[in-house]
């Protein structure tokens, strides 16, 4: 990705300072007619440890109602994937990078590292078990890199898998070159491609997003 589209992805998140109704731009909601993601200040309720709350301000992305996925208009190859992200107690959600491979998003936290499965917080959702549990408590923010290489095609003939080169939760390594001979359950159209969205999981529970930052390599 050039500068300039970094640029514009970046600025595509900078939204007015009031709680935004809509998907900011740059993004589509799976399903509009069902789930609502909005624009604010997210924060864990005082009165419910299992909901978020959003106030005016701020360019936190919110599923307020748990419904649709996130998906945005930007395709991607070879990517490398910044993003903080924020649940509450319980919730369950998940990054699907090229909208097919997803890196979950769960409350893990406290759960002992020879405990986790591959569905735990920073799992490569049914193909690998993240190495260490690093996952904070429900209502902090927290961070993901990832770094992805997509499958490579001679024409329509697959020659190369999907890889996650390297998984960082909270600055901890929970993954290095893992291959991914398939694409994830769940994902946007469950087939491979050389290029594709950015999905955030937004149908099972609710979740906070903020700082996302794709850069193309």
């Amino acid at each position: 990705m050039t500068l300039s589209r970094i640029a514009a992805f970046c600025a595509a998140l900078a939204l007015p300072m009031v709680v935004s109704a809509e998907p900011p731009a740059g993004w589509k909601s799976k399903h509009p007619a069902k789930g609502k993601w909005v624009v604010g200040t997210a924060a864990v309720d005082d009165k419910d440890p299992k909901k978020l709350t959003v106030k005016d301000g701020g360019t936190d992305v919110v599923n307020v109602q748990p419904a649709s996925d996130l998906i945005s208009e930007a395709k991607y190859g070879d990517c490398m994937i910044e993003l903080e992200f924020l649940i509450p107690k319980g919730s369950n959600s998940g990054v699907y990078v090229m909208g097919e491979y997803e890196v979950q998003i769960l409350d893990s936290y406290g759960k002992p590292a020879d405990k986790l499965t591959q569905g735990d917080l920073g799992a490569l959702y049914s193909a690998a078990a993240p190495k260490v549990n690093a996952s904070k408590k429900p209502g902090e923010w927290q961070k993901f890199v990832i770094e992805f290489q997509a499958p490579k095609f001679d024409g329509t003939k697959k020659v190369a898998n999907a890889r996650f080169v390297k998984v960082t939760l909270n600055g901890v390594v929970l993954h290095e070159n893992v291959e991914m001979k398939g694409v994830t359950p769940g994902g946007l159209t469950g087939k491979e491609a050389a290029t594709g969205p950015l999905m955030f999981q937004g149908d099972h529970g609710q979740v906070a997003l903020r700082n996302i930052k794709v850069t193309s390599r």
